[in-house]
């Protein structure tokens, strides 16, 4: 007789059960490389991040699915009263998912659909899918065969640029009236003589840093003035220690005249750079610092042989103007009939 939560298929058992961030973490980490949506945000630095910065009296339902005593799947889930959804929120997590190793989506969504159909629940809202997520190509099927109603919408867009592999290359890509308009603001930034890049990657470095980033992205024009909360700043504080630490954050600035007029915050995982959040003083408007800092840090991609400059969740102009195209962001509510 088979046991509660176990799945047996293809001669192996496979079991679900409820985990925790320090148990998982070591196992986690190994598993993503094997997974094909394997992402920055699906990371346990960044996961348990989130929930210890915005968890609050929200129920944490981290799910691992094991085959044969091998961890081959992570649910990241958390319980908001009646309704269950993806540790995360689309304010400050601009992708999330399930995590399945390549070959074992079908078993472990499988096994999740039947843990779930023993729980009480009313709606499970899934935010921040890519049209590639696990969630739209296994759960979403899966949870429709089974008669559960499934609503799909366009939630946002998130424009990305497959990186070529000279500066050259990028050029071209642009539209002429584009790339007539990046050469102009290069070359005015130039003729200051006195502009000058600096990247951060050390988490000592980058910790030390913090502090004039904050700076730059208060003084930043638009909708980051009202954006950085105390709880939110809180959450960058942790969220980037944590990432730090394993490699995967650079800090960029651009000076001019020995002042720091802009920053970017990126994200280098996997062979993408994400560019997370940015800030300049608008003081130096007039240069394009934000911008000019933004082509650089899309530059360095190409120089160092990166597959894609993501520019993540969001709409703005500028964007287009570099030349990324849109991704579409997906979201789904699955509800009990």
């Amino acid at each position: 007789m088979a046991c509660a939560g176990c799945y047996t298929g293809h001669a192996m058992d496979y079991s679900i059960a409820r985990g925790s961030f320090a148990g998982l973490e070591q196992e986690w980490r190994e598993l993503l490389p094997q997974c094909p949506n394997n992402h920055v945000f699906l990371t346990p630095e960044w996961q348990s991040a989130w929930w210890r910065a915005f968890g609050g009296d929200d129920a944490l339902m981290l799910f691992s699915v094991q085959r044969d005593g091998e961890l081959v799947g992570v649910v990241p889930f958390m319980r908001q009263g009646a309704g269950l959804s993806f540790i995360g929120s689309p304010d400050v997590c601009d992708y999330m998912d399930f995590i399945a190793r390549e070959g074992e989506e079908k078993a472990v969504m499988s096994l999740l659909l039947d843990r779930l159909a023993a729980m009480s629940w009313e709606s499970i809202a899934l935010h921040s899918l890519l049209p590639r997520s696990l969630a739209l190509a296994h759960f979403v099927p899966e949870a429709e065969r089974r008669g559960y109603r499934v609503d799909t919408t366009v939630e946002d867009v998130s424009p990305q640029l497959v990186l070529p592999s000279t500066w050259d290359g990028y050029m071209s890509l642009l539209a002429k009236k584009q790339r007539h308009e990046l050469r102009r603001k290069l070359r005015r930034l130039d003729q200051t003589r006195s502009a000058s890049f600096h990247s951060v990657t050390d988490r000592g470095g980058i910790v030390a840093e913090l502090e004039c980033f904050f700076r730059l992205f208060e003084l930043s024009e638009g909708e980051k003035a009202g954006f950085m909360t105390e709880e939110r700043r809180a959450f960058f504080e942790t969220m980037v220690r944590a990432l730090a630490a394993r490699g995967y954050v650079r800090l960029w600035f651009l000076e001019i005249g020995r002042v720091r007029a802009a920053t970017v915050l990126c994200f280098d995982y996997g062979n993408d750079l994400y560019l997370y959040n940015s800030g300049y003083d608008s003081e130096y408007s007039s240069l394009s610092a934000g911008l000019i800092l933004k082509v650089h840090c899309l530059e360095q991609g190409i120089v160092e042989g990166k597959r894609r400059f993501d520019f993540l969740r969001g709409s703005e102009p500028y964007k287009y103007n570099l030349g990324a195209e849109d991704v579409l962001l997906y979201r789904c509510v699955i509800s009990r009939s």
